[in-house]
């Protein structure tokens, strides 16, 4: 199948299909990246309110590079991968620090946080840029279609997915009508299309094959492998965590701290944690509020205890814990297993 043929089946496909997104009526590069960024690990009904609350509290990168780490953390608070919210901080300040937002794919990978995908989904959404934005959807396609069991895992499997990607994006028109009205870039169109049709019909389980305008030319349809398509060679070994926290509740106040870098939730605040060690004897009354509570991350299962001590007098702690007033927690950015703590006091 050429390059055009492809193009034409898939551009067809996306007027009927486009999803309507408010960051795909825009070109401004610095709300395309706001999206990109939240989107990774996320999804878009759950990042969407999460893009208009940073674009309504910070409509320009000048006015995010100014917020303080705190305030970037607190927004994002829920959605996880926090490494994401410092990243697109930092990345902010770089950006200001240039003066203007990076117009080409060099520079824009530049960027704290932006990877080869979401270089490319930028340089071609926000600038028109052919460089095709890789990621799971077009594995899943590309390999479907194209019958490719080569494991998207392996430098050699990524060589051929991205060399593929680029070959058919760099045969499109430089614009083209656009489903939103108006006219757009043809790579544009090319990335977001193939983003939603691997997003809503050829999807992991049960691809919905009867009404895919690709089902003449697509090999796995027709040598019935599209439950094995795409081929992944190794799985990442998933590690289980056991954490005690102890809400320490002394005369309306309580102790938190925030954690370092070296592990999960950098720069977030969280009470007195204990793991892999016997509790601490504190004077108080200890109540148990929940046990087992289990939260998954993407290489972890933290299995967690709550409790909770009700104290006279402060508990001796470590000198990096602060003392703030219960009804002030709400300003601190926390971890979703210390939300969930919080949810089960009284």
């Amino acid at each position: 199948m050429t390059s055009n043929h492809f193009f034409a089946i898939l551009s067809r496909w996306y007027a009927l299909h486009a999803r309507d997104l408010p960051w795909r009526h825009t070109l401004d590069p610095y709300r395309i990246w706001l999206s990109e960024i939240i989107l990774q690990q996320t999804r878009i009904s759950q990042g969407m309110a999460y893009w208009q609350r940073f674009v309504e509290h910070w409509p320009t990168v000048e006015q995010l590079a100014e917020a303080s780490e705190d305030e970037v953390l607190k927004a994002w608070q829920g959605l996880g991968y926090y490494s994401r919210a410092r990243n697109l901080h930092y990345a902010a300040k770089q950006i200001v620090t240039i003066g203007h937002f990076p117009k080409t794919l060099r520079e824009i990978r530049q960027l704290k946080g932006v990877g080869d995908y979401t270089a490319a989904a930028i340089a071609s959404f926000a600038f028109g840029i052919k460089a095709a934005a890789v990621d799971g959807n077009f594995y899943r396609v590309l390999s479907r279609i194209y019958g490719i069991d080569t494991p998207i895992d392996t430098t050699v499997g990524k060589k051929t997915f991205a060399a593929l990607a680029e070959s058919l994006i760099k045969e499109v028109p430089d614009s083209v009508l656009s489903p939103y009205g108006g006219m757009m870039s043809g790579a544009s169109l090319f990335n977001q299309a193939v983003m939603d049709f691997g997003a809503t019909q050829c999807i992991p389980q049960t691809p919905h094959c009867d009404d895919c305008p690709f089902m003449e030319e697509c090999v796995a349809y027709r040598e019935n492998t599209i439950a094995s398509l795409p081929v992944k060679k190794g799985k990442t070994k998933v590690a289980t965590r056991h954490l005690i926290y102890i809400y320490v509740r002394c005369q309306g106040y309580t102790a938190i701290h925030r954690r370092g870098a070296g592990d999960i939730w950098q720069g977030l605040w969280e009470p007195p944690l204990f793991e892999d060690q016997p509790l601490p004897q504190w004077k108080g009354k200890l109540t148990l509020l929940a046990l087992g509570v289990k939260h998954v991350l993407t290489h972890r299962i933290l299995i967690a205890d709550f409790y909770c001590l009700d104290t006279d007098t402060r508990t001796a702690l470590p000198k990096d814990y602060i003392w703030v007033p219960e009804e002030g927690l709400k300003n601190y950015a926390v971890p979703r297993l210390v939300e969930k703590l919080l949810q089960t006091l009284s």
